[in-house]
């Protein structure tokens, strides 16, 4: 007779770069094999509901393909030959390039390069304790959050926002800015959850028929870069038609009747002009949200992706201003509660060691600081050595052709911690192998809620994987580094950084599994005031100095418009030679280049596409499924075209990051992404690339 295999059920938390950082309930079989993940419904936000890809976790946690040992490269650099190597070996051959590094050129010649493979903030952010302790040169994260953060807290001085549980309490929902059918389906829950008990309107603003805008009663299908358009023509109508609410704007905002005269010739046949909405639909729009005081606005990171993005993000912020909807249980705005936790982080990132005057250099700009441009150098240095955890530069930075070029400099020693032999990993001249969520301890907050949660270890590593803080403790030993946390597991780690934040111990933790840090009401809606010294939000915000914490140089700010525009000027706008304007949003499927490894996603995404409207295809020859190149000044990129109406002409989207090797010739989607710096505060603009199209005979 067979014996039955014994289960458990653990609970856990999602640590994938997503804002809804989701509660788990995770089947553990005869105490080493995952089997199914659900929804924790123990959880207010995650409510009991998972995507699909973490539900099928096992298919990463056991995939055949994990690294498992560590490996010292063999063969040319890119080459993928390798062979084994000890612990010790691996961790001494890195500790000595890092010395060597910094005798001949300074510690700053170091650099650790991180970013959101996981959101646990021990193993994440620890590598900031290394950095810090040693005087490595520090990092400028503007791959995600830059734009949005900085258009969010231009007009409330502070990142947060409306419970986003009270989407459920509203009478109409606006989804702008994000695909969270794709991306964050707890958001979709709750607004589905007011449409069935309230009969709440949806509205989506987005820039193509995604599976979000399909799920609407009003689907806005907007140019790419023209929110601040919509946003500035829909208050037009709020003021004209008289549902502003000039209570509020006099006792909560900064200079509203500014704002009305400065919006006057922004009407909605100015608008539909720029966005390629009918007036009919800005005027729909408006009515909506004019006579629904309780409408939330949920403003998404696509806002991040746009060169305007942060004057788009502060345009669309407004809106909720004008009409008062702030005052209303279910009214207001949320784009990301980061600011509401008051984690003290000295212990995890070494806060306390971080010397004055290190440079900063811009996570984005990778590419060019590994190719020496001086500018992106901060004038310093060049970076000699890499140690990279939780992120695959050679896949998403923008840049690709200079990011591939900088890595394979033979002058460079690169270490790579990673899950899977990814193209970063291969070209590293030492690789670590990690462990995954369930393998070891960390602490998690979210951006899209507003919990602390823990993600215990579950079940042991396959072979020789080690843990980022295991990692972190053996070359702060081999190098010198001294700090407490080094010297501290990641559950001392927890508690103490609990105690120290006044949010209780770690056992309490343990027994309550979340901890909700959602501000009251009159916090949460902004009726004790905003964050600015007079409590008012910010209609014309100074825009270099709104008060976000950063670690990078303030960006040229004279050019932003003083109040909500449209702005057109940093946009890499259509022309005769590139004629498409693109983005790169996310699949379903892929989470960046996360999952690309397991079959079931990869069944489901099959290869990469680029959709053309049917128009432009037929204007230049394409058929369904044919092969096309996409090229700009940066590269071309080769894959497959899909014909999709649901486009406006002259816009291709390209879903997902595919890694390079999926591709014909090599070269991923971000070969055509750029790396500037947009204002205020930097950012990479992913889908904010212009390009031409040619059809492919074979």
């Amino acid at each position: 007779m067979t014996a039955q295999p014994r289960i458990e059920r653990h609970s856990s938390t999602c640590p994938h770069d997503c804002p809804s950082v989701c509660a788990l309930d995770v089947e553990v079989i005869d105490g080493g094999t995952i089997g199914r993940v659900r929804g924790s419904a123990r959880h207010s936000y995650t409510a009991g509901v998972v995507c699909a890809k973490v539900a099928r976790y096992a298919e990463r946690i056991h995939h055949p393909d994990r690294l498992t040992k560590p490996l010292i490269r063999t063969g040319p650099k890119g080459s993928g030959l390798f062979a084994p190597i000890s612990w010790d070996e691996a961790l001494d051959r890195t500790a000595e390039a890092f010395r060597s590094a910094a005798a001949a050129h300074g510690p700053e010649a170091v650099w650790p390069y991180y970013y959101a493979g996981t959101m646990g903030l021990v193993m994440r952010d620890g590598i900031n304790r290394l950095r810090h302790a040693m005087g490595y040169s520090g990092q400028h994260s503007t791959i995600c959050t830059t734009l949005a953060w900085s258009g969010f807290v231009a007009g409330t001085g502070r990142l947060a926002g409306t419970d986003p549980r009270e989407m459920a309490e509203s009478d109409c929902v606006v989804i702008w800015g994000t695909n969270p059918v794709h991306t964050q389906v707890n958001l979709m829950t709750h607004a589905l959850a007011a449409r069935k008990a309230r009969g709440a309107r949806i509205v989506a603003v987005d820039i193509y028929d995604n599976p979000t805008m399909k799920q609407a009663d009003l689907a806005l299908l907007v140019r790419p870069g023209t929110d601040g358009a919509l946003a500035c023509a829909v208050m037009h109508v709020l003021f004209r038609d008289g549902h502003a609410d000039r209570d509020y704007l006099a006792r909560y905002t900064d200079c509203p009747d500014a704002l009305e005269a400065h919006l006057a010739t922004r009407d909605p046949a100015w608008a539909a002009a720029i966005t390629g909405l009918s007036v009919e639909e800005i005027e729909t729009f408006a009515r909506l949200v004019g006579t629904t005081k309780n409408t939330f606005f949920r403003l998404g990171y696509g806002f991040s992706r746009s060169r305007n993005g942060a004057v788009n993000m502060h345009a669309a912020l407004c809106i909720p201003a004008v009409t008062g909807a702030w005052r209303h249980r279910g009214g207001g705005a949320f784009h990301s509660n980061s600011g509401i936790y008051g984690l003290d982080k000295r212990l995890i990132e070494g806060l306390d060691a971080r010397r004055p005057g290190v440079r900063v250099l811009d996570q984005s700009q990778i590419g060019r600081v590994l190719m020496g441009d001086a500018e992106a150098l901060r004038g310093g240095p060049p970076v000699t050595a890499l140690l990279i955890q939780n992120t695959n530069p050679v896949s998403v930075a923008p840049e690709q052709e200079l990011v591939k070029r900088g890595f394979a400099r033979e002058d460079l020693f690169v270490c790579v911690h990673e899950q899977f032999m990814t193209e970063t990993a291969r070209m590293a001249d030492v690789v670590l192998p990690a462990t995954m969520f369930l393998e070891h301890d960390d602490l998690y907050t979210s951006g899209g809620h507003q919990h602390i949660q823990l993600g215990l270890k579950r079940v042991d590593p396959p072979g020789a994987c080690r843990s980022n803080h295991d990692v972190l403790t053996g070359l702060a030993a081999r190098l010198g580094a001294a700090h407490l946390g080094f010297a501290m597991s990641p559950r001392a780690i927890i508690d103490a950084t609990l105690r120290e934040s006044g949010r209780g111990t770690l056992a309490e933790l343990e027994a309550a599994e979340v901890l909700d840090a959602q501000p009251p009401f009159a916090q949460a809606h902004y009726l004790d005031g905003f964050g600015y010294p007079d409590g008012r939000f910010r209609f014309s915000p100074d825009w270099g100095s709104v008060p976000i914490a950063h670690d990078g140089p303030r960006g040229p700010v004279a050019t932003l418009p003083p109040l909500p525009d449209h702005w057109e000027a940093p946009l890499a706008a259509a022309t005769p030679e590139h004629p498409f304007r693109l983005a790169t949003s996310p699949a379903r499927n892929f989470l960046n280049s996360s999952f690309t490894e397991t079959p079931t996603s990869l069944a489901k995404e099959r290869y990469p596409t680029v959709m053309i409207h049917p128009d432009d295809a037929a204007a230049h020859g394409i058929g369904e499924g044919e092969w096309v190149r996409l090229v700009n000044q940066r590269g071309a990129v080769t894959l497959r075209a899909t014909l999709f109406p649901g486009l406006r002409r002259g816009v291709l989207i390209a879903e997902s990051i595919w890694p390079n090797d999926a591709y014909p010739d090599g070269r991923g989607i971000n070969t055509l992404t750029g790396a500037d710096a947009p204002a205020p505060f930097g950012g990479a603009a992913f889908h904010d690339n212009h390009v031409a199209i040619e059809r492919l005979r074979h």
